[in-house]
């Protein structure tokens, strides 16, 4: 709130007597004389700024604007010349394109899925450990296929050796046009690397690493497909997926005989294990079953599921890692 001004008490004229031992300091009282007017100015609602502020402003606001675009411009690029993990001692790149593939989703759909990223390939890449292959995610990779241009690469890295060939080749043979990254809409790096649970990375910036395989068929699969927008299916889901890897993968002899009762009970009545087509339960499931032991142990109900996802065809790639 402005406040009324007053007259200086002292005037400009004042001499004082001060020791010679002392530093001298400017009259404040003739200071305050001379820019009384324009601080009265201010006090009272006045517009009087310098207009070298004003350039300054102006110059700094330009300066961030420009610093911010770089900052976007360089993290973009980033994913285009180097990829996480890059401890990378062998590499095979491949676009991955299934023949009966359908038409493309448009990037505007990946936009809405996985945000903007200002035009770089974004990159999917994945930590797995060779003794322990991921089923699932090769066949979500089939699946993905289907919908974008992947380009698929699979890594080595320095923490392990002695990784099969059908492993190094578990995505696909390697792509001419692998180096030109811009003209492919998604990228899937797999790379072998001695981890206790396998990781995802997706964006280092905005995304914490997904751990265990479970999660990151989750976070795939919504990619391929949305979830089950009924809370009750989309929950059977759910139930299907952790019953598949905590009980018939990592379960006990017992866990797994109660798991495959189930699935055949389930299968009796429907052809798929939650809806009427094909789900991440019926992926989760089939991938953990084969791993446990031979198909023609399993119920006769299991056994017709197990055929009726093979004539789909997106579980080809999960067969070469099961012999």
């Amino acid at each position: 709130m402005p406040m009324y001004q007053v007259k200086p008490v002292f005037g400009d004229d004042i001499k004082i007597d001060l020791p010679t031992c002392m530093y001298k300091l400017p009259n404040i009282h003739a200071q305050r004389s001379a820019s009384s007017c324009s601080e009265h100015a201010l006090q009272n609602g006045g517009t009087e700024v310098d207009p070298a502020f004003r350039d300054l402003e102006v110059r700094q606001d330009e300066i961030m604007r420009r610093l911010y675009e770089l900052k976007a411009a360089v993290d973009g690029l980033a994913k285009t010349v180097t990829t996480p993990d890059a401890d990378l001692d062998q590499t095979v790149t491949s676009l991955s394109q299934s023949p009966t593939a359908t038409a493309f989703r448009g990037t505007s759909d990946l936009d809405s899925l996985l945000g903007k990223d200002l035009g770089a390939l974004r990159d999917i890449v994945i930590n797995a450990n060779p003794a322990r292959p991921p089923l699932t995610l090769l066949v979500l990779h089939a699946m993905l296929c289907q919908r974008y241009r992947v380009l698929s690469s699979v890594h080595v890295h320095s923490s392990v050796s002695g990784v099969p060939a059908q492993l190094l080749s578990c995505l696909g043979p390697r792509h001419a046009d692998s180096y030109v990254r811009q003209r492919f809409q998604l990228g899937f790096t797999l790379i072998w690397k001695d981890v206790s649970k396998l990781q995802m990375k997706f964006s280092i910036q905005n995304m914490c690493p997904i751990e265990g395989e479970a999660n990151v068929a989750r976070f795939l699969f919504r990619l391929v497909a949305p979830y089950p927008s009924d809370p009750a299916l989309a929950t059977l889901v759910d139930s299907w997926v952790d019953t598949a890897f905590f009980q018939l993968a990592e379960g006990s002899a017992k866990e797994r005989s109660a798991v495959l009762r189930a699935l055949n009970g389930a299968l009796g009545r429907d052809s798929w294990l939650a809806g009427p087509e094909l789900s991440l339960a019926d992926i989760a499931c089939y991938c953990c079953v084969l791993q446990t032991g031979p198909a023609a142990s399993s119920p006769a109900n299991v056994q017709r599921w197990l055929k009726a996802c093979e004539n789909l065809g997106h579980f080809g790639p999960a067969h070469p890692l099961l012999q």
